[in-house]
């Protein structure tokens, strides 16, 4: 054991410097300071049933950036005196094995919202108690403590934007100057017979690199997340005049946003500092856009879905959430492998999800097309179904905002208006009108004349012979027709909307599998007069 008092940062989000309050207070006062991370295989174990490479829960381009933010987090800790000790296996059982073998005073770790991690917490913080060691856990990941914003909301979490922007005001520590270096760290005391190593390769997890045909651009990591920042902010007038929802989705050569959401997922960069930055250039400039569509706006939308999270029950299901509409929603497997797979017949959904297979990113108007695709405006496979998608493939995946996001394009929360569908043929037309994303992300369609990349299946048999893709076989035919799919969803969303509103949310099992068998009859005369029609016509 190292004589003297020590102290134990754990490592989860936050994987920075700047700006990181349970490091700067672990670091006070301490003869010894223990950096840990541990690599937990409830994220992190390879699965080899999985629908792509990497685990049931991540997907390979995620675990490579983490990866990567981990070794840029480890040579900072150097240049600090310290180094990143990494552990395996699972966290809380790790973290309370070190505070038994190490001496340590003091654990210290940013708090968290996820149930995942608020359920390990309570195991952690129970025994460090116990053996009366302090534990510090501050909010540093959002804005916002979501538990002050409840509690300020008399208990309940604001279910609107513009309700949660009023209430929650400007942060508390806006000014207060940030932390941004620390000029050295204590030294790394003596680790016992806790097995430490150093940051793993993606090999040494069990992977293959090969797996993969093509990795994500995006870099992991707090250096590479503060130069993207300054990158930004130095655009003084995109800042200022940043519109969402407008921007190209089927921009892939320089992406028309920041690209700094995985950076904020992970937490190699303060959600704080973006924030005072986006202010500073604000002061600076004579006009700038504002909430909810500025950037300083895209920051609030993440505070909100947050504290909506922390402050709703079930909030990542149907089942059990207050929220929530309850729709009888398909289960459909093949319609959801063929959306995943990127073989839905439509070349603007499914590069999107190809570069979302390949990248782990894409534009915030791609990911509202292809999950309103899947849900209320083809498919109407359960929203749930692409969540876990989304969750295990994006490398900026975030849990609340994930779930948020999904609730809001399948009209199941916060965004009621079933009737507005993105069209999967003529809204992206309207950016790129010769498809030049879907040729990058869907080569089989390269060489399709402009007029038909976006429906290939009604181009003439010889202009598919032309282009070498002959729909049907080398490129899927539509898993739905479009117009009569949107028509159909409408209804069933009208039907599901009356209800929810006749028993006042309070739909059982039982009465939405009464609804679904109605609208299995419903359809079933119409399917059959299509038919008629076909063999008369």
């Amino acid at each position: 054991m190292s004589s003297g008092s020590g102290s134990l940062m754990w490592f989860r989000k936050g994987l920075r410097i700047h700006d990181n309050p349970a490091l700067e207070h672990a670091s006070k006062a301490s003869n010894f300071l223990y950096p840990v991370f541990v690599i937990d295989p409830h994220y992190m174990k390879p699965d080899p049933t999985a629908p792509s490479p990497g685990s049931s829960k991540a997907g390979l381009n995620r675990i490579r950036f983490l990866l990567q933010s981990l070794v840029d987090l480890d040579l900072s800790l150097k240049k600090l005196g310290s180094r990143l000790l990494v552990l395996k296996g699972d966290p809380s059982e790790v973290i309370v094995r070190c505070l038994k073998e190490w001496d340590v005073k003091k654990l210290c770790f940013e708090y968290d919202t996820e149930p995942y991690y608020q359920a390990l917490d309570v195991k952690v913080k129970g025994f460090a108690s116990a053996a009366g060691i302090e534990v510090f856990s501050p909010v540093s990941h959002t804005l916002f403590n979501p538990a002050e914003i409840i509690q300020k909301n008399g208990g309940r979490p604001p279910l609107s934007y513009q309700s949660f922007v009023k209430l929650a005001g400007e942060p508390s520590w806006i000014s207060s100057p940030l932390s941004m270096t620390l000029s050295s760290l204590p030294p790394v005391g003596n680790v016992a017979n806790c097995e430490v190593s150093e940051v793993p390769t993606v090999e040494e997890l069990g992977y293959e690199e090969a797996q993969q045909d093509e990795f994500s651009p995006f870099r992991g990591g707090e250096s590479e997340a503060l130069m993207r920042l300054r990158q930004s902010i130095e655009k003084k007038e995109w800042v200022a005049n940043f519109e969402k929802p407008k921007g190209d989705p089927s921009a892939f050569l320089k992406p028309a946003t920041t690209v700094l959401s995985p950076y904020l997922k992970f937490g190699c960069l303060s959600s704080r500092y973006f924030y005072t930055c986006l202010q500073d250039v604000q002061k600076n400039v004579k006009r700038h856009t504002l909430p909810p569509v500025s950037l300083a706006g895209q920051l609030l939308w993440r505070e909100f879905f947050y504290t909506v999270a922390f402050g709703t029950p079930n909030f990542d299901q149907m089942r059990g959430n207050k929220i929530c509409k309850q729709i009888p929603w398909n289960d459909d497997d093949e319609l959801l492998a063929a959306w995943r797979e990127a073989r839905t017949g439509y070349p603007w959904i499914d590069a999107i999800m190809t570069q979302l297979r390949k990248w782990g990113w894409m534009h915030h108007l791609a990911r509202h097309s292809v999950a309103c695709f899947l849900t209320r405006g083809d498919l109407f496979v359960h929203w749930e179904k692409g969540r876990d998608v989304f969750e295990r493939l994006l490398i900026d995946s975030d849990w609340a905002i994930n779930n948020g996001n999904w609730l809001w394009l399948s009209c199941s929360s916060f965004f009621y208006q079933y009737n507005r569908i993105y069209s999967p043929i003529s809204f992206g037309k309207k950016y790129d009108p010769n498809g030049d994303y879907i040729r990058q992300f869907l080569p089989v369609l390269k060489d399709m004349p402009k007029e038909y990349i976006y429906e290939p299946w009604t181009a003439p048999l010889s202009i598919q012979n032309k282009a070498k893709c002959i729909i049907g076989r080398d490129y899927p035919k539509p898993v739905v027709y479009h117009d009569s799919a949107s028509k159909e969803c409408k209804k069933k969303m009208a039907e599901a909307y009356a209800l929810n509103q006749k028993l006042t949310g309070l739909v059982s099992e039982a009465d939405l599998i009464n609804l679904r068998r109605k609208l299995e009859e419903d359809q079933k005369p119409e399917v059959k007069n299509k038919r008629q029609r076909k063999l008369t016509g």
